[in-house]
């Protein structure tokens, strides 16, 4: 932990442009505080450049170039359960901000409190009959809910409360008021038939699952967000398979072909799909980005940290749109996918192995 904490408190000082004296003098707190305890607390300086530096390592991300705008929430002095939803609630409004996403953290206490949802808007997923209703990602947090009282009638867009778990103490659920939720219908301008699937998403994407490492610690309950690149959406969550899997009930609206692959009729209907996502996200005044441009952002990006001489790693099969990925400068370069500190990091269910 003290190797940890010393590259990272040495790169916040030099980034920062923070006296060298300052530096030597937090390094021995540090030390001495780790020696004593074990651990040491971050101060909330380090604590937010510290999630910026996190997004900036994000190698799955390809829309870091706004890593230095990122707002951090030090809510670690909470370990109540509803003082905990509360600033969740908080975190979803601040975020949504009437449409005009903010990208947004709010960082808990170490090793106390952890949120069970992957991300803290969701859609239910239910198992009716052998059918899926609703998000099949979501089937297992679903179950969780209904274990701890969830009773809602199973549909496509249902949201899923929150459920949070400090120390040992039993996890409690809590439902998000609905008036905390942006909602985006998915409509299409060309056509009419597109709003009778009754498509929509939710407008923000907060990740509650990851945790936040810097310095040596990790954050288990840190959610974050920015906003949606449209195919996350359009060629993801709404065609996949194993998902809303709406790409043949598109394809037969459109009289196209489905009886041969060879007629891109997925890919007809794909195309279609992500520009009423876009459309539809934009009407109503939605933050969302389409994956040319966010390819475009990235590449600015990369110049930025070229000129401050910092190498840009990254995840190739991640930073490729799924939707004509060959069409951005990313599909043909290689990226180094060493993982950088600080950084987002995958962590075990909470509740798999209850």
């Amino acid at each position: 932990m003290l190797d940890e904490a010393k590259k990272f408190i040495e790169q916040y000082y030099k980034e920062c442009d923070l006296e060298q004296n300052a530096l030597n003098e937090r390094i021995q707190q540090i030390e001495i505080e780790i020696k004593s305890t074990g651990t040491y607390a971050q101060t909330t300086d380090e604590l937010t450049y510290g999630a910026k530096l996190a997004w900036r390592n994000s190698n799955k991300c390809i829309g870091r170039l706004f890593w230095n705008s990122l707002t951090v929430f030090d809510r670690r002095e909470l370990i109540d359960e509803e003082e905990i939803f509360q600033a969740l609630l908080q975190h979803i409004k601040f975020a949504t901000n009437d449409g005009k996403i903010r990208p947004t953290i709010s960082v808990f206490e170490t090793k106390r409190v952890r949120i069970w949802n992957d991300q803290l808007i969701r859609y239910a997923g239910y198992e009716v009959d052998g059918e899926i209703i609703g998000d099949s990602l979501s089937i297992e947090i679903t179950k969780q809910c209904m274990n701890l009282g969830y009773t809602q009638k199973p549909g496509k867009y249902n949201i899923l409360p929150l459920i949070i778990q400090v120390d040992e103490r039993p996890p409690r659920m809590f439902e998000i008021p609905r008036e905390y939720i942006v909602e985006v219908p998915i409509k299409h301008a060309e056509y009419d038939w597109f709003k009778e699937l009754d498509l929509r998403w939710y407008a923000v994407p907060i990740i509650s699952g990851m945790g936040y490492e810097v310095g040596g610690i990790t954050y288990e309950a840190s959610p974050f967000n920015g906003w949606y690149m449209g195919t996350e959406i359009g060629a993801r969550n709404l065609a996949d398979e194993d998902r809303y899997n709406m790409l043949p009930t598109i394809a037969e609206k459109m009289g196209l072909s489905t009886n041969k692959a060879s007629s891109l009729w997925k890919d007809r209907a794909l195309l279609e799909l992500n520009i009423a996502v876009l459309e539809s996200f934009k009407k109503q005044g939605v933050s969302i980005v389409d994956h040319h441009t966010a390819a475009q952002q990235f590449a600015l990006f990369e110049e930025q940290e070229c000129k401050r001489d910092r190498e840009v790693t990254g995840n190739w099969t991640w930073l490729i749109p799924p939707m004509a990925p060959a069409t951005t400068h990313i599909f043909h370069k290689p990226y180094d996918n060493t993982k950088k500190s600080p950084n987002y990091v995958y962590q075990k269910c909470p509740f798999k192995f209850l």
